[in-house]
């Protein structure tokens, strides 16, 4: 059957009642067949008398009943560090969310690490670049660049810091209560349980090298741990300045921290505000781009997309609906709470619902130097009205209430 006679058919079936076959094509409700619970005639098509975990389903209000706008499948862009496994030590612990458990997850893996008092992730590098923005607490940081220059810094809740590939570095949690935080790789098969541990590398270097290496005898090195430490607990640090002063730090050093949270918001409406580091304005970070965007409750972050890479995003608080579109069509609508990530190809449509009573804030992440994203409402008011109304049949004095720039953020 032509597909036009088709939909003609099912059209006219819906109108006459026939049993069975559920309205569509109207506006909410726009597929062939049918899609969401507004379309189930049925009872039974209604019910899930089988097996379920309550407490889980409950989580997905929009897994369980979609509405009637998605379409189709597409590749779950949900994960959570809720139910990522703890790897945990004396002085903190560590759990992960990487492409081996997020399929769609290719460009960024995350790592949710906490540190006690005094705890120590042991000095390190990757063969990827290292962002991190802090959650709670202080950390201090040391790295050494490949002049040979040191840093070492305090950072605090909402500070960033961020480590190119192979530079060096460590981290140590600092009283009252340690330090939470958030780290983010530029390669979405990045491990933090499988890195370059200096503890390692002498272990497994013959002691006669050692010795020649660092010209003294081998006996010194008799008490080294043949194992890595990983985590461990060590001894709460001194005053920064007396650390700075033992590691030998001298300016010119290029900055490797940058105070995110505390930066002037690149935009702010009724609706939310979004604070943006990348290479612009954080010059060490070339392959990691960030946006802090904090959305009112009720708000919502616009319908747009980003063209230059793919967006993975981690809930700091709050909840959140979002829905992402791609060709097919297919859309999607997913739910996320404190903890949870979502990941959206580069290009595909989305937008951001704050669902909760409280701020809903994101950290959103981009494997790019720089942040960059399209807004559907600033492209339809910059074209010939005459475009527009042929296109979606709106006539140009709605379209002229339309906002005129990016609006980042609608109020409720």
């Amino acid at each position: 059957m032509n597909p036009l006679q088709r939909r003609g058919f099912l059209s006219a079936a819906s109108f006459f009642g026939i049993a069975g076959v559920a309205q569509a094509a109207t506006f909410g409700n726009p597929d062939h067949p049918a899609q969401g619970m507004r379309n189930a005639v049925s009872p039974s098509s209604k019910t899930d008398p089988g097996p379920k975990n309550p407490a889980l389903a409950s989580q997905f209000p929009d897994f369980q009943s979609p509405p009637s706008t998605d379409v189709d499948g597409m590749p779950l862009f949900w994960a959570s560090f809720n139910n990522a496994h703890k790897r945990i030590q004396n002085g903190g612990w560590a759990r992960e969310v990487t492409q081996d458990d997020f399929a769609i997850s290719e460009d960024i893996s995350g790592v949710n690490m906490r540190l006690s008092a005094g705890g120590i992730r042991e000095m390190h590098w990757h063969q990827q670049a290292e962002w991190a923005i802090m959650l709670t607490g202080k950390c201090r940081i040391t790295t050494l660049d490949e002049q040979g220059r040191p840093s070492v810094d305090d950072v605090e809740a909402g500070d960033l810091w961020y480590f190119p590939p192979g530079l060096p570095h460590s981290l140590q949690g600092l009283g009252p209560d340690g330090a939470e935080f958030l780290l983010a790789f530029d390669n979405g098969k990045s491990s933090e349980f499988n890195t370059l541990l200096v503890t390692d590398w002498i272990a497994h270097t013959p002691p006669e090298v050692l010795a020649k290496n660092f010209g003294v005898p081998e006996e010194v090195f008799k008490n080294i741990p043949l194992d890595n430490l990983w985590i461990f607990q060590g001894d709460i640090p001194p005053d920064l300045p007396i650390d700075r002063k033992n590691s030998r730090v001298v300016p010119g050093a290029q900055k490797v921290i940058y105070k995110l949270s505390q930066s002037q918001p690149l935009s702010r409406t009724r609706g939310g505000k979004a604070q943006i580091a990348d290479s612009r304005n954080f010059p060490i970070s070339k392959t990691v781009a960030a946006a802090l965007e904090t959305i009112e409750p009720g708000g919502m972050r616009e319908m747009h997309w980003h063209p230059n890479a793919d967006e993975w995003a981690f809930v700091i608080k709050g909840k959140a609906r979002v829905t992402v579109f791609n060709t097919g069509p297919k859309a999607q609508t997913a739910n996320f709470n404190p903890a949870d990530v979502w990941y959206i190809k580069k290009s595909l449509g989305h937008y951001v619902e704050n669902t909760g009573d409280d701020v809903l804030q994101v950290i959103s992440v981009f494997k790019s130097d720089r942040f960059a994203e399209v807004s559907l409402s600033d492209w339809l008011t910059h074209v010939p009205p005459e475009m527009v109304r042929q296109t979606l049949n709106i006539d140009p004095d709605v379209l002229a209430r339309f906002p005129t720039g990016r609006p980042d953020f609608m109020p409720l």
